[in-house]
């Protein structure tokens, strides 16, 4: 059960780097619209300073790469722990209804956004991580190592 278990956190992994992509591909060439380049950035540039110079609709991407820099970070180590203590089709199936909903989100985000909608995926997707979150703390503080394989 460890590789299921591990696999909805490569598929997030290889999802945040599609929206890497998609942010730069749609990034770049509004930053030359706007007369921008990343070369010209002055040091220290971050992309908020692009906020209000190239579209919003070009920004949601960026918004939304970062929310898979942040939220993610508790699902991953939540994911291994199962995977080393044993996971169960339950722990498998909250973990890949947490990818897709984050995948949801961020195609939603990227695209439409209406935030009212966006809260609601991302709400779900959180009862999912505070669900694998809990057995990941249950699998650990009640461990019986009698019952662990040899």
């Amino acid at each position: 059960m460890q590789a299921q278990m591990l696999a909805p956190a490569a598929v997030l992994v290889a999802w945040s780097l599609v929206m890497l992509f998609w942010m730069a591909f749609t990034r770049f060439p509004a930053m030359a619209k706007a007369g921008r380049s990343a070369g010209s950035a002055k040091p220290g540039g971050r992309g908020q300073d692009l906020e209000g110079v190239i579209p919003d609709q070009v920004n949601w991407k960026a918004h939304n790469y970062a929310h898979l820099m942040e939220q993610p970070t508790i699902f991953y180590p939540a994911v291994v722990i199962l995977a080393i203590m044993g996971a169960g089709p339950i722990d498998v199936m909250l973990a890949w209804a947490y990818v897709a909903l984050r995948i949801v989100h961020s195609v939603y985000q990227a695209t439409v956004n209406v935030v009212k909608v966006r809260f609601l995926i991302f709400l779900v997707s959180t009862l999912a991580l505070t669900a694998l979150a809990i057995r990941a703390v249950m699998a650990t503080l009640f461990h019986d190592p009698a019952f662990a394989p040899a």
